[in-house]
């Protein structure tokens, strides 16, 4: 079974309360989940959140869209992740994503976890080493065991809150696997960290969905100006991802 935890919070340090911004009249988090639930290879997906009462209104409006809720330490989202599998232990495979992505691509995210069942890996991105995609597309897939093994292991901070590095770390303990694109699209930013990315957002949304609601990333690109493929991508130094 593969279960995808979608981890989020409103206390965003850059732009609080970004999960919940509208977008074309709703948060952008629901925008986010309908384009995650046309992937195909996902079995069950839920929302990780904090316990902290900034969070309450998050983890509501999620159940209310029928999503189960998994709540923890806000610093500590492995131990959310763990929480989660805990409550589902049929799982066999998690996919971690962040709420911040809601141009997420479904197509994608099924690649990714058909590339890490072909390779039978412990872990599988389309960020490992060096980035292609745009950001905003990240899918981390991992097994389920081994992010037990980490949640278990992991003592440094940065890797209790960014939930994979403990794994990708250390490759001589882990099998590895990645995906890559041509030409690479690096250069790219899909994903909200600031108001100014949220501008581009909620007009890709109001130029592309009302047309066609499953607007494709070729769409997404064909709006972007920053689209000229760059040939030359260096390795990410943001490749963990923080929190949504």
């Amino acid at each position: 079974m593969n279960l995808a935890i979608l981890q989020a919070r409103m206390t965003s340090s850059r732009l609080p309360g970004k999960v919940m911004a509208p977008v074309l009249g709703e948060p952008m988090i629901g925008r986010q989940i309908e384009r995650l639930r046309r992937a195909t290879l996902i079995d069950r997906l839920i929302v990780a959140t904090s316990r902290e009462a900034s969070d309450d209104a998050l983890a509501s409006y999620c159940q209310s869209l029928g999503l189960d809720v998994v709540r923890g330490a806000l610093d500590d989202v492995l131990g959310r992740f763990a929480t989660a599998l805990a409550d589902h232990p049929d799982a066999d495979v998690v996919v971690r994503l962040t709420a911040d992505c809601p141009l997420t691509d479904p197509a994608l995210i099924d690649a990714v976890i058909a590339r890490h069942q072909a390779e039978g890996a412990d872990y599988t991105s389309n960020t490992l080493g060096t980035r292609t995609y745009p950001h905003g597309l990240d899918a981390e897939v991992i097994r389920a065991e081994v992010l037990l093994q980490a949640a278990r292991l992991a003592d440094d901070p940065y890797e209790r809150e960014h939930v994979t590095p403990y794994i990708y770390r250390r490759p001589e303990v882990f099998r590895l696997a990645g995906m890559m694109r041509r030409p690479s699209l690096a250069q790219l930013r899909w994903t909200v960290d600031v108001a100014d990315d949220l501008a581009f957002v909620r007009g890709v949304y109001a130029s592309l969905y009302p047309a066609d609601p499953a607007f494709t990333s070729e769409a997404v690109v064909a709006l972007d100006p920053n689209s000229s493929p760059d040939p030359n991508s260096s390795p990410d130094p943001n490749r963990s991802r923080g929190q949504a």
